[in-house]
């Protein structure tokens, strides 16, 4: 099964989106996403990416307070209103899926009526607008899947299987196997696996795939037998040890990494 490949367009530390584009087009990338930046900005990196022949996948809405979501209080209000702003954007610049976290850290608060509420008020702008929300495995394998339960009958939410996070987090937990017919879009990096010395350490690396030790070839397996047919996305960023490369060859690295993942 062919897949779009892509990468996050802020890859490269210096480089403005545009420019990014560019570089991430001439490697052999199909598709890229990005955080929130605006709606204007969305839609002048639309226009973009049609200029260049590129598939602008998805948007990731700010997560910074995420929890603060599950209690009461205003706290929440900046975090809200920056995830419909990143709905707006994406409806804006026809853009199909705004990727949301539902909780952050070990020990988030307890799931709420107020909370559940809240994301109900982003589910429903989200249909308003045509847009699709995917919901992301983080660490709390059953605070995502009351969110998921919540909204399973609704086409318009789906799943962002982040396989880093699995690995690092919850690598017994097969998130490709809890949704395989709800998994709409990918975070592909990797990392070493949860750490043994510290089990409570973020070790949530964001590596060049095969620079960790997370099994691929399995990924790959699971996404098949499922009929995945979304884009192999990776969230990672040009640093060391490669900070000598080019821009050039570090993405060209990153990409033939990717290929390889696609065709196992």
């Amino acid at each position: 099964m062919t897949r779009k490949l892509g990468i996050k367009c802020d890859c490269l530390p210096g480089v403005t989106p545009e420019e990014s584009l560019e570089l991430i087009k001439k490697a052999g990338f199909d598709a890229f996403f990005t955080g929130y930046s605006g709606l204007e900005a969305a839609v002048q990196l639309r226009e973009k990416a049609d200029e260049l022949g590129l598939s602008y996948e998805f948007i990731h809405a700010p997560f910074g307070g995420t929890n603060d979501l599950w209690v009461p209080g205003l706290n929440c209000l900046t975090l809200y209103n920056q995830i419909l702003a990143s709905i707006d954007a994406a409806a804006a610049a026809n853009v199909p899926i705004v990727i949301v976290h539902v909780t952050s850290g070990w020990w988030p608060p307890h799931l709420s009526d107020i909370g559940f509420s809240r994301f109900d008020g982003i589910v429903e702008h989200a249909i308003h607008k045509g847009v699709k929300i995917a919901f992301e495995n983080i660490r709390k394998v059953g605070n995502l899947a009351a969110i998921m339960d919540r909204y399973e009958r609704l086409p318009n939410v789906g799943f962002c299987f982040d396989n880093g996070h699995e690995h690092c987090y919850t690598e017994t937990v097969k998130f490709l196997d809890l949704y395989p017919t709800r998994t709409i879009c990918t975070h592909i990096h990797d990392n070493y696996g949860r750490d043994q010395s510290d089990i409570w350490l973020d070790a949530d690396y964001h590596l060049v795939p095969f620079d960790g030790n997370y099994d691929f070839k399995d990924m790959m397996m699971r996404m098949n037998k499922y009929g995945y047919r979304g884009s192999l996305t990776m969230e990672i960023n040009k640093k060391a040890p490669y900070q000598d490369l080019s821009n050039e060859e570090w993405l060209k690295m990153v990409y033939d990494r990717l290929v390889k993942i696609a065709t196992m």
